[in-house]
């Protein structure tokens, strides 16, 4: 257990540089005190580990020390052959850099590990994109991709619901969701978003230009901690109505192809059946414009019991077009 950790140890001090005590305890899930421990026997084996003290220290490896040993186990090097889409990295730009590096790793694998990773790439694959959609045209991503890896100011048209609007962006980071592109960017110039980090759908870029000027990251930034604190923020802020409905059998088996998670766990906490196996539940539902058109899908598997205004709103749908195809 200790050599893992201390490989990985010195694995984060080669990728990131100089790094807090704190910071690697909290990344290795131990305590500072083991972490100083741990950097007493790197050096003690060889390893040139350098602390620098103050505000702005922290643990750092000698300048140009490198390690060669990267101790994959057999299931780290075969998923690397998983970490890249090959789609969405042609996209980035990188296809052909993604394949090559895939040639190398395979050529430097032991024999063992790399039929391992044949296998795996031989068995699994990655397809990002939703059924039934087309990707997003994304003409801008490689130029947005590539200013967000140099930290370059980006000046941008963008086409959003209520209009287009032209932003001074600082790109923080790109992310990849259901096969569409998200680039989340703080906002340098807007001055109702007050320096927010905000989400952008990168097809809706009309256009892009890359500034010689660059920016600083703002200190603490986790890109993966904001998408999810952002999707989570978001669902809530969706799914603010509940509404009753009571289901067939048929429908209790729609109800999560159509409303995912939520239906799941609707379904979770549903009453007991009557006698003809319908149920009642209640689920978490947008706005009522919406909420309509989502009922809607479950057809006669479904009938909404409340709240009253949702209930109305179905009924006049309904009638509207039974009037309409009558």
């Amino acid at each position: 257990m200790r050599a893992d950790r201390l490989l990985s140890l010195l694995l984060l001090l080669q990728n990131r540089g100089r790094t807090t005590a704190p910071e690697l305890a909290a990344e290795l899930e131990v305590s500072v005190r083991t972490i100083h421990r741990d950097i007493d026997a790197l050096g003690a084996s060889g390893v040139p580990v350098l602390a620098d003290r103050g505000p702005a220290g922290g643990y750092r490896l000698a300048e140009g020390y490198r390690t060669r040993l990267t101790g994959l186990t057999d299931t780290q090097a075969g998923s690397l052959f998983l970490a890249g889409a090959p789609g969405p990295a042609q996209e980035l730009g990188l296809g052909a850099d993604l394949a090559a590096a895939q040639l190398k790793l395979q050529a430097a694998l032991p024999a063992a590990l790399a039929a391992r990773a044949r296998r795996i790439q031989d068995r699994f694959h990655l397809d990002a994109p939703a059924w039934f959609r087309e990707a997003d045209p994304v003409p801008h991503l490689a130029q947005i991709a590539q200013a967000v890896w140099d930290q370059h100011v980006l000046h941008t048209h963008y086409r959003r619901w209520r209009g287009e609007v032209r932003r001074e962006l600082h790109p923080l980071g790109l992310v990849l969701k259901s096969g569409i592109w998200y680039l989340v960017a703080d906002v340098a110039d807007a001055p109702d978003a007050g320096g927010a980090v905000r989400t952008y759908r990168v097809s809706r870029f009309l256009a892009v230009d890359t500034a010689a000027e660059r920016f600083e990251r703002p200190t603490g930034f986790g890109l993966a901690a904001y998408w999810q604190e952002s999707t989570s923020r978001l669902d809530a802020a969706l799914h603010q109505q509940t509404a009753e409905l009571r289901l067939s059998p048929r429908g209790q088996r729609l109800l999560p192809m159509q409303f995912g998670a939520a239906g799941t766990r609707a379904l979770a906490d549903a009453g007991p059946a009557d006698a003809d196996g319908w149920v009642r539940l209640r689920i978490a539902v947008e706005s009522q414009a919406v909420a309509v058109g989502d009922l809607l899908r479950l057809g006669t598997e479904a009938e909404v019991l409340g709240p009253p205004e949702l209930r109305r709103a179905l009924a006049e749908t309904v009638t509207t077009l039974a009037g309409r195809y009558a």
